[in-house]
C-alpha cells in the first residue's frame, strides 16, 4: 500500500511539472506574457508607452527588451529607460535597483552619471518627514555626495549639490526635533549634544540660529555659564538680528548667577562681559530657523523629474521637459 502511494505522489508531481513546463512554454512568465519579438519592435513599444504615460507598462517592456536581447546594444539603453519609467511611475525601489544593475554590467559607460542621479533622486523623493527615521535621508545624501564626487562637471552635478543642502538641512531638523524632545523632559545634557550637532556639522543651515539659542538654555540649565556665555557670544556677532538672539539675551539677562552689564539686543559686537568668546564663522541670519515638517522633494529644486541621457533625437515625455531618447544607442 505504501508503495502504491509513493507512485501515485511521484506521477502528480511528474504532472505537475510538466504543466508547468507547458505554461513556460507558452510563454508565461512572472506578470509579463512572453511573446517573442525583434528589439526594434519591442524598444519601439516600450518608448510609446513611456510617450503615453503608461509609466508601469514602458518599464516592463524595456525590461523584455533586455530579457528577450540581453546582448544587443539596445538592452544596455533599455536598463536606464527602464529606471526612467520606474521613477516615474514613483516605483522608485525598482527604479533604484535597475540603475544599480546598469552600473554593476557597465560601470565606465558615458551614462553612468545619469545612472548616479537616478539613484540618488529614488532615494531623495523618499525622504521621511522629520519625526520619522531618517535612514532614507542618509542614503540619500551618500548618492548625491557620491555623484557629485565622481563627476563633478557632469550636468547632473549642480541640481545634485543643491539637494545635498536640502538634505543637510533636513538632517538638522531632525536633530533639533530629537534634541527639544530632550529639553522638554529635562534632559539637558542630552539635549545640549544635540544642539551642539546642528552648531558644527550643519552650521551653514537654517537652524543654525536657534540650535545656538538652545545652546545657551541648555547650558544654563546645566549650570555651564562660561559656555551659555560663548554660545550667545556666537550667537549675537552671527545673527544680531534674530528672534533667537533676543531670546538667548533675555534668558542671560534673567539668570540668576549671570552679572552681565546691560545689553541691547541686536547689538553687532559681542555683548560685554563675555570674556574669551569667539564668533564663529556662519552664515547669515536666514529666518528663525523652526524645522520645517515636510521632507525636501525635488520641485524644491527645481529640477522636476530627471532627464534622460541626452544621445540621439529626443521627445518629450507628458509631464516632463526631459528629452528621452528614441533611437538606437551608440
Amino acid at each position: 500500500m505504501r508503495i502504491l502511494q509513493s507512485r501515485a505522489i511521484a506521477l502528480a508531481l511528474t504532472a505537475a511539472l510538466s504543466l508547468s513546463a507547458c505554461a513556460g512554454r507558452s510563454g508565461v512568465r512572472g506578470d509579463t506574457p512572453y511573446v517573442a519579438r525583434d528589439v526594434g519592435t519591442l524598444y519601439s513599444a516600450a518608448k510609446t508607452r513611456l510617450d503615453q504615460g503608461t509609466y508601469k507598462e514602458a518599464a516592463a517592456l524595456f525590461d523584455e527588451v533586455e530579457r528577450q536581447h540581453p546582448y544587443s546594444v539596445w538592452a544596455r539603453r533599455a536598463q536606464l529607460m527602464s529606471s526612467f519609467s520606474y521613477y516615474l511611475d514613483r516605483d522608485y525601489t525598482q527604479s533604484i535597483q535597475s540603475a544599480t544593475r546598469f552600473l554593476t554590467v557597465h560601470p565606465g559607460n558615458r551614462d553612468a552619471p545619469y545612472a548616479y542621479y537616478l539613484i540618488a533622486l529614488g532615494y531623495y523623493e523618499q525622504i521621511q518627514d522629520v519625526t520619522r527615521d531618517q535612514k532614507i535621508t542618509r542614503q540619500a545624501l551618500d548618492s548625491l555626495g557620491e555623484l557629485t564626487r565622481r563627476y563633478p562637471t557632469s550636468r547632473y552635478a549642480a541640481d545634485a549639490r543643491l539637494k545635498v543642502d536640502l538634505v543637510n538641512d533636513h538632517l538638522a531638523g531632525k536633530e533639533m526635533e530629537v534634541g527639544r524632545f530632550y529639553a522638554t523632559r529635562g534632559q539637558w545634557l542630552a539635549a545640549s549634544m544635540r544642539f551642539r550637532n546642528v552648531v558644527e556639522q550643519y552650521q551653514t543651515t537654517t537652524h543654525t540660529p536657534e540650535a545656538l539659542m538652545r545652546l545657551v538654555e541648555s547650558y544654563l540649565a546645566l549650570g555651564v555659564s562660561e559656555e551659555a556665555q560663548k554660545a550667545a557670544a556666537v550667537l549675537g556677532r552671527n545673527y544680531a538680528g534674530s528672534i533667537w538672539y533676543q531670546r538667548s539675551f533675555k534668558l542671560m539677562q534673567d539668570h540668576p548667577a549671570q552679572q552681565l552689564a546691560a545689553v541691547t539686543p541686536g547689538a553687532q559686537a559681542v555683548p560685554p562681559g563675555l570674556p574669551g568668546a569667539r564668533a564663529a564663522s556662519l552664515p547669515g541670519d536666514s529666518g528663525t530657523g523652526t524645522t520645517n515638517p515636510s521632507a525636501p522633494r525635488a520641485s524644491d529644486a527645481a529640477a522636476g523629474a530627471p532627464s534622460a541621457p541626452t544621445s540621439g533625437p529626443a521627445t518629450t515625455v507628458p509631464g516632463n521637459t526631459a528629452p528621452v531618447p528614441t533611437t538606437t544607442p551608440n
